[in-house]
C-alpha cells in the first residue's frame, strides 16, 4: 500500500513549495496532494508536468509532484538533483488498474534520432519514484518507439503502466524496482542493461516477438532482469499462442530469470531465441507455472537450483530505497 508523506522541510521557489518525504502514513487512495507536493492539473498550480519540473529548479531538496486525473500529452525528462516522487491520482494505490493519470507522446526512434529521444519519459535522476501513473508511446507497430527510459540508480515504479509496442521499456542502466505494474508491448519490450526486479507485474504481449532483450555484454557486469511472481500473458482479445519468446540477447551475455511466475500459452515451447551474433546468454527459469512453463523443449537455457534474491539483483542496500511497505 502506498504511503502519504508529511512535511519535513520546505523550500520556496517563487510560488512553489517543496516538501521532503518524512513520516509515512498508510492510505489506500490518493485523491488529493500529499503534504508539500507541487500540484498539476485540475485546480493545481501547474497545467503541465513540464512546468512543475521546471519550478523545481536546481534545488537538491527531496520533493514531490501530485498529478490530478487526466491525459497529459507531454515528453518529459526527470533530471532533478534531489529525490523526486511523482504521484498520480487514484482511488486504489495498490493497483495500476485504477490509475487516472496518463502521460503520452507519439514518436518513433527513427523520427526522433535515437531511442532516448523517442521516449515519452526519460529518467536520469537517481532515487526517483513514481506511483500510479501510466506512461505511453502511442506510435504502435513499425519502428522502435520508447515509452520510458530508466537510466539511473535506485529507481522505483509502483502500480504504473508502461505501454507501447516495440522497445516499450528501456531499462537502460542502474538499479530499478517495478511492482504491481503493467508493462505492455510486442518486440523487445523490456530491454537494456539495468539490473531490474519485476514483482507482481502483468507483463503483456500485444503482438508476436520477444519480451526481453538484455544488453549485458561482459562477465563482470552484475546486472540481471529478474521477473518474479509475475503474470506473463497476451493482451485481451489477442491470440498469440506460441508466438512469444521470453527473451533474446541484444548483447552477447544477456542475463534474465523468470521465477515464481505464471507463463501463459503465448510462450513458444523453445522459450528463448537469438539476436546478437555469437551470444552465450544466461537464461533461467525457476518454479514457474502455467501453459507456457513446460521447459522440456527449451533452447539456450541454463538450469538453476534456486531463484535469485533482491540482494543479488538490486544490491545489499535495496531496502534503503525501495518502498517496502507498498
Amino acid at each position: 500500500m502506498h504511503l502519504q508523506y508529511s512535511l519535513l522541510a520546505a523550500l520556496s521557489l517563487g510560488t512553489a513549495v517543496l516538501g521532503a518525504p518524512a513520516r509515512l502514513a498508510t492510505r489506500s487512495s490518493r485523491t488529493s496532494a500529499p503534504s508539500g507536493c507541487l500540484t498539476v492539473g485540475s485546480s493545481g498550480t501547474y497545467s503541465t508536468i513540464s512546468d512543475a519540473l521546471t519550478a523545481l529548479g536546481s534545488s537538491s531538496t527531496a520533493a514531490c509532484i501530485y498529478i490530478a486525473n487526466g491525459t497529459y500529452e507531454e515528453q518529459i525528462t526527470i533530471s532533478y538533483a534531489g529525490a523526486l516522487t511523482l504521484y498520480g491520482e487514484t482511488t486504489d494505490t495498490q493497483t495500476y488498474k485504477e490509475n487516472t493519470v496518463t502521460i503520452t507522446h507519439t514518436i518513433s526512434s527513427p523520427e526522433s534520432g535515437s531511442l532516448d529521444s523517442s521516449a515519452t519519459m526519460n529518467v536520469v535522476a537517481d532515487r526517483f519514484k513514481m506511483y500510479n501513473i501510466n506512461v505511453e508511446n502511442g506510435y504502435g507497430a513499425g519502428a522502435q518507439a520508447v515509452a520510458l527510459v530508466a537510466n539511473a540508480d535506485s529507481l522505483g515504479f509502483y502500480a504504473c503502466q508502461i505501454l507501447g509496442y516495440q522497445d516499450t521499456l528501456y531499462a537502460k542502466s542502474g538499479t530499478q524496482y517495478y511492482i504491481n505494474s503493467k508493462i505492455e508491448g510486442a518486440v523487445d519490450y523490456i530491454f537494456g542493461d539495468a539490473s531490474a526486479w519485476f514483482s507482481n507485474c502483468d507483463i503483456v504481449s500485444n503482438g508476436a516477438g520477444a519480451i526481453t532483450a538484455s544488453s549485458r555484454e561482459t562477465s563482470t557486469d552484475t546486472t540481471w532482469y529478474a521477473i518474479d511472481n509475475c503474470n506473463i500473458k497476451a493482451a485481451s482479445g489477442t491470440s498469440l499462442d506460441g508466438s512469444v519468446y521470453l527473451g533474446r540477447p541484444w548483447r552477447v551475455l544477456a542475463r534474465v530469470i523468470y521465477q515464481n511466475s505464471k507463463l501463459g500459452s503465448l510462450i513458444n515451447s523453445e522459450g528463448w531465441t537469438t539476436m546478437a551474433d555469437g551470444a552465450t546468454p544466461l537464461y533461467y527459469e525457476y518454479n514457474n507455472s502455467g501453459d507456457g512453463s513446460d521447459t522440456s523443449d527449451r533452447e539456450y537455457e541454463t538450469t538453476i537450483s534456486a531463484g535469485v534474491t533482491k540482494t543479488t539483483v538490486l544490491g545489499s542496500d535495496y531496502a534503503d530505497w525501495i518502498d517496502s511497505n507498498y
